[in-house]
């Protein structure tokens, strides 16, 4: 090897506002870095202060903090020799930037501005930042007292900027400028910067992993170049999973990979590379024209400013065989399926939200369907990583310490199955009406056996009783369901009265069975409705829908079945076939020989068309009129023109005037693009008019014209 270098960078589990604690893990981070004698250290975005504060950004505190913990970083012995790179917000000049400050042996070398905001989807940078619009431009940024006493620095550069070492250049990438058209590495990498730097914050979504990995090698393929990048990991206090997976890229190809899903606090990931090997990657003669040329978008062709820094980043290196370096071979990328990742994400974010929120435990209402079944599944899937990380050659002392916090053991016990942490801290109770069938309630009580958690058998028809004998009392009217001669209102209230006790119970069984158990504390409850019935609003307000956290919230019927399927073989839950097989129903209803109540007859629409729905609304944003538009070309051969308009007008009014719903959905796990969590990432209107007249009257006329292919599709 002619220069090599050694790289790292990482995924930490920060949490909002944990100064302290966010503190120890950088410095661990740095600490292991050093120890696999890499000389430059990447860390996730808004590192210190946690990237999810939200308004709390607005706060001078968190500045304040930000600041006094960043000093402590500078003047601890264990970050000395290695080039460091941490986030935090910083005011310059009145201005609360998103920043990166770089520093080496007590000094800060530079702080760089974010410029391209995350600000849709689930981010709102832009109501706490504003960006730095001044590429290629370079201020004095004024430190604080306390920190120009740590540092000996009056002043530091603050902007557009690339650091210069003795051997390289580096630059830095934030996060969401990597996924936009003019990314700052190109304007980079044509002005010589050889290693770029991503920290960033970016959440788990499904399917997703795929698209920034195609990015990260795109970037150096064409460029040339090493890519760091680091992210944060776990749930910092939101709905959003952050799914760490570090990587590092050399021209084109990964050589070295994080975990996506872990329960390890810090992560670091290390590479070895040679920079010839970068050098000889430029040496096409149209990528030197493009960099002899220049860049108008930069200081009008003059190229970056370098900040200069006495350092070095390459390894002195003895040439015998024993201690010749040897660079990082490119690796396969390691992608998780869909069903893995539903197994994954949301068991490490109830694993996050369970240690931090110093509760005992989960408690669900297991009603024998697929949605409770999948949340239940993701608790046991959550025990298995917890066992996982507790035994082994190499336990984690930090999981083992939750542990045996959360389930009250002594500070030797370390639990052996997951089905021995699942008894101690989750609970799911079946409660029962009148109306439940005899397979519901043995599918549950077959699956709480299986994955060991404590289980409640319960009838609350004495409950429900007492209801409508109050209502009878009051009004001298006794409200019938539908198949016994009753009118829709007293069907539908009626139901309604069972889910909303429901949640009633479920969450006096969470306060009081740890007590009944002689435990202390109390259980969180748990949520299980699906994106999809969200989306239709097909669920009772205030119901057992309504809990704390809701780890599905964000997840299809559709992938919850082929979770389930996975599950079945990969946990060796043989009675989840038995829940695959059954019938989706509310059992909120009389069972007769004539009706049993089922969730797709019930919204007119399968789960399968819901999911359609969601993402040509939100994903493809679409009104009425323009998914009637594409969904005549996707179902033209099977439906007609006029039975695809009725699917879409039903679909419209159902979400309009549910769509009040949203605004008290219990926080969900966010893993879908098309969630309708109106909380933090669906932002619409609650009143609307549901039967769009306009919209619907152009439906109806457009389908009149259009020919019927189905009839060629059925005869044929």
């Amino acid at each position: 090897m002619g220069h090599p270098v050694i790289l790292a960078t990482c995924s930490l589990n920060q949490w909002a506002l944990d100064f302290e604690g966010n503190k120890e893990r950088i410095l661990q981070s740095i600490v292991e870095a050093k120890q696999r004698g890499a000389k430059l250290r990447v860390g996730p975005e808004l590192e210190i202060p946690g990237y999810g504060c939200f308004d709390h950004f607005l706060e001078g505190d968190t500045v304040l903090h930000s600041w006094e913990i960043l000093c402590q970083l500078l003047t601890d012995e264990k970050t000395r020799g290695i080039l460091c790179d941490v986030g935090m917000p910083i005011l310059h000049r009145s201005t609360l930037y998103n920043c990166r400050v770089l520093f080496l042996d007590g000094r800060i070398v530079m702080i760089r501005p974010k410029m391209w905001m995350a600000n849709d989807g689930n981010y709102r940078e832009l109501r706490y930042f504003t960006p730095w619009s001044r590429r290629g431009e370079l201020d004095d940024h004024i430190l604080p007292r306390m920190v120009a006493a740590a540092t000996g620095q009056e002043s530091v550069p603050f902007g557009d900027a690339v650091v210069s070492t003795r051997d390289s250049v580096v630059g830095v990438e934030l996060c969401e400028e990597l996924f936009t058209p003019n990314s700052p590495h190109i304007a980079m990498g044509l002005d010589g910067v050889e290693i770029f730097i991503n920290p960033s914050a970016s959440h788990h979504e499904l399917r997703k992993l795929h698209r920034r990995v195609d990015l990260i090698r795109e970037a150096t393929l064409k460029l040339g170049g090493i890519y760091l990048y680091a992210n944060q990991q776990g749930c910092d206090g939101d709905r959003l999973y952050y799914d760490g997976c570090p990587l590092i890229a050399c021209n084109g190809n990964i050589v070295a990979q994080g975990s996506q899903f872990s329960l390890d606090d810090v992560q670091v990931v290390t590479a070895t590379i040679d920079l010839d090997d970068v050098r000889a990657a430029r040496a096409s003669k149209s990528r030197g024209m493009q960099a002899a040329m220049g860049n108008g978008t930069i200081r009008a062709g003059k190229g970056f400013e370098r900040i200069r820094v006495p350092f070095d980043l390459g390894v002195r290196q003895e040439w015998t065989d024993d201690t010749a370096l040897q660079s990082t071979k490119p690796i396969e990328t390691r992608y998780h399926t869909p069903e893995e990742e539903i197994a994954l994400g949301p068991a490490c974010w109830l694993w996050d939200y369970l240690r931090r929120s110093r509760t005992q435990g989960y408690f669900i209402p297991l009603s024998g369907g697929i949605d409770s079944c999948a949340t239940s599944v993701i608790v046991f899937s959550m025990c298995r990583l917890v066992v996982k990380a507790c035994t082994g050659p190499n336990p984690n002392e930090q999981v083992l310490a939750d542990v045996r916090r959360i389930c009250g053991e002594s500070s030797t016990w370390v639990p052996q199955r997951p089905q021995e942490v699942s008894n101690k801290i989750f609970v799911t109770c079946y409660m029962g009406t009148e109306n439940s069938s005899g397979e519901t309630r043995q599918r549950a009580k077959e699956l709480a056996e299986a994955i060991g958690s404590y289980h409640v058998d319960l009838n609350m028809d004495i409950v429900v009783s007492a209801i409508v004998s109050l209502f009878v009392l009051v009004t001298n009217k006794k409200p019938q369901f539908k198949v016994h001669g009753g009118t829709a209102a007293e069907n539908l209230a009626l139901q309604n009265i069972q889910a909303r006790l429901r949640m009633l119970l479920a969450y006096m069984f969470a306060q009081l069975v740890p007590w009944v158990r002689g435990q202390l504390g109390g259980l969180l409850v748990l949520g299980s409705a699906n994106v999809d019935e969200s989306l239709r609003g097909y669920l009772t307000k205030y119901d057992c829908s309504s809990a704390d956290i809701n780890p599905i919230g964000g997840i299809s019927k559709t992938d919850l079945k082929r979770f389930i399927a996975y599950a079945q073989t990969s946990f060796s839950l043989p009675v989840l076939g038995d829940f695959l097989n059954a019938t989706p129903t509310a059992e909120l209803e009389p069972i007769t020989n004539e009706y049993v109540q089922a969730d797709e007859a019930d919204m007119g629409m399968t789960y399968d068309e819901l999911s359609v729905f969601g993402r040509l609304r939100k994903v493809d944003k679409c009104g009425p009129y323009s998914m009637f538009t594409k969904l005549v070309h996707e179902w033209g051969d099977r439906l007609s023109p006029p039975e695809i308009a009725e699917k879409v007008k039903r679909f419209f009014f159902e979400y309009a005037r549910n769509r009040h719903k949203m605004t008290t959905l219990t926080p969900s796990y966010h893993a879908e693009s098309y969630s309708p969590d109106d909380n933090r990432f669906d932002l619409r209107p609650f009143l609307y008019p549901s039967r769009f007249p306009l919209q619907f009257k152009k439906i109806d006329e457009l389908a009149a014209k259009i020919p019927d292919r189905s009839k060629a599709a059925k005869t044929g």
